[in-house]
């Protein structure tokens, strides 16, 4: 995974937690939950419309 072994993922999620803290981790994984899911469902729709209208000019 890019080339980073455990002991680099678990330094890096250290120094996540020192700087957000415990308590704002859930919120922050919340949020990036949420901003991943919107931006499929934008993705999706996106090319769902220009199918649509690519289907209405003919």
């Amino acid at each position: 995974m890019f080339g980073l072994g455990m002991t680099e993922l678990l330094i890096i999620g250290g120094v996540v937690i020192f700087f957000f803290g415990a308590k704002r981790l859930p919120l922050l994984g919340g949020s990036m939950g949420k901003a991943l899911k919107n931006f499929k469902d934008e993705v999706t729709n996106k090319d769902n419309k220009n199918i649509d209208d690519d289907s209405k000019k003919s």
